[in-house]
């Protein structure tokens, strides 16, 4: 926490009411001012207690002002009896991952919510669970990995060098790719991003822009993949502008890698604290967004989905750099999110835990397994989904089922079949964890058109 030796005690001594505003002043003065002049310290608590409207909406001292203005004591919230309404899409989706969207469907905050047909069991909300609350954000809603996105660049090049030139694409994905938590870049392009304010106003973001700066680029472990493939456009459609064919695509899934995980482990806790549930909702634990914790986490959840976007663009742009070629057309979409959207007439939050948004007229990218084809889609705006749509296809079988299901070989044999090179990638990933994806396709019907498919041939995952 660094030099500062600041007190409860001398907290008190100022002024300040024996409550929760002395924990928080402490906690934010530490963080802040760890090198700062005792006395210098004390005199922007004095300051802040003298007239703490003036600091309400300060992202530093914001959090203190409140806690002096608000004399409320943290209550434990109470679940409703009745769920608000939903609807889910598919048959083939476990009973945990139901029972989860059930009870954050008696959240207080609660509107409405779905299950997309790729569902499975997560934290907190289930994968491919959509959830509309009034006025808050629930981080554990959003999910660990924020503003997690699918990326698909079509290229100027005939799809038949996939095949003529392969050593040069898995060289492109081998020496221009970084996964996991330890390999980066050596060289690194100056984006926007990193002159943002926002990176200096909130204390956590700023321990964080070092670390965010080093990993840019790079894509997170598990399930995250760049691939090359075979696009194929089965739809004329204005917004993607090319005629019916193949092509050549880059296709990548990722999300906004420590600084994502940091943000969400760290306002996780804060709910926790600021709202206790019953121990069966606690993951639901929610910020309010008139609050200040709330527009914090809300500002630093909009900068993660951005920096999210931002790795994306220099993954695919060091790509067409080493392969060659022009990208004409680009379709992104991201999952782990809160928006602000109008459904049934009022504004609500829409948390989409591993599901896509599918607005009308919105393109979006599904993908399959690293042997399956993905889709490339348009959202029919269904408003008993929320506007969303499955992510991918979905886990059949848990991470922990396929170390014991599935070996190397198993993974082989599914790959020379469908002739896909993998580079890296391990049995937790294996083609067979994940539902048929044309069955989770066929239960969308109603929430997405297809436009065409994305055939993986070279796919580059982490060891």
């Amino acid at each position: 926490m660094g030099n500062l030796k600041l007190k409860g005690k001398d907290i008190l001594k100022i002024g300040y009411p024996n409550n929760q505003s002395v924990n928080v002043a402490l906690e934010v003065m530490k963080r802040n001012f760890a090198t700062k002049n005792i006395h210098h310290v004390k005199s922007i608590l004095k300051d802040i207690l003298l007239n703490p409207e003036n600091f309400e909406k300060d992202l530093t001292f914001g959090q203190i002002a409140e806690s002096l203005l608000s004399s409320r004591k943290t209550e434990k919230r109470m679940l409703n009896t009745q769920r608000a309404s939903f609807q889910i899409f598919g048959n083939n989706i476990s009973e945990e991952a139901k029972n989860q969207l059930y009870t954050a469907l008696k959240l207080p905050i609660s509107t409405q919510g779905a299950l997309m047909p790729d569902a499975h069991s997560g934290y907190g909300l289930p994968i491919g669970g959509v959830l509309a609350v009034e006025n808050a954000v629930i981080p554990y809603g959003v999910g660990m990995d924020i503003g997690c996105r699918m990326s698909l660049s079509i290229l100027d090049i005939p799809v038949s060098y996939l095949d003529g030139a392969r050593d040069k694409y898995e060289k492109a994905l081998a020496e221009h790719t970084k996964f996991g938590m330890y390999e980066t870049h050596k060289s690194h392009i100056d984006h926007e991003i990193f002159e943002r304010d926002t990176f200096d106003m909130i204390p956590v973001l700023r321990r964080l822009k070092g670390k965010a700066i080093k990993q840019m680029g790079s894509s997170g472990g598990g399930n995250h993949f760049v691939e090359f493939g075979e696009v194929e456009i089965t739809e004329e459609e204005d917004q993607i502008g090319l005629p019916k064919g193949k092509y050549l695509g880059i296709l990548s899934h990722s999300g906004s890698r420590g600084l994502g995980a940091e943000i969400a482990q760290y306002y996780s806790r804060v709910a926790a604290d600021q709202c206790p549930l019953p121990k069966e909702a606690q993951q639901f634990a929610w910020l309010d967004l008139n609050t200040h914790l709330g527009i914090e986490y809300w500002t630093a959840m909009n900068l993660a989905g951005d920096y999210a976007s931002a790795c994306h663009d220099d993954i695919h742009r060091r790509l067409v750099k080493a392969v060659g070629g022009r990208v004409k057309a680009r379709i992104e979409n991201h999952h782990n999110f809160a928006w602000k959207e109008i459904h049934n007439g009022k504004e609500v939050i829409v948390h989409r835990k591993g599901a896509t948004p599918a607005h009308e007229n919105e393109l979006g990218m599904i993908p399959g397994s690293m042997t399956a084809k993905g889709f490339i889609v348009r959202g029919k705006g269904n408003p008993d989904a929320l506007n969303s749509a499955s992510h991918g296809a979905g886990r059949a079988h848990s991470r922990g089922e396929c170390r014991s299901l599935f070996t190397q070989n198993d993974i082989k044999k599914e790959l020379k079949l469908k002739k896909v090179t993998l580079m890296g990638g391990n049995t937790e990933e294996a083609p067979m964890a994940y539902k048929d994806i044309h069955e989770v396709m066929n239960a969308q019907s109603e929430l997405v058109d297809i436009l065409g498919t994305f055939q993986p041939r070279i796919v580059r995952m982490d060891k």
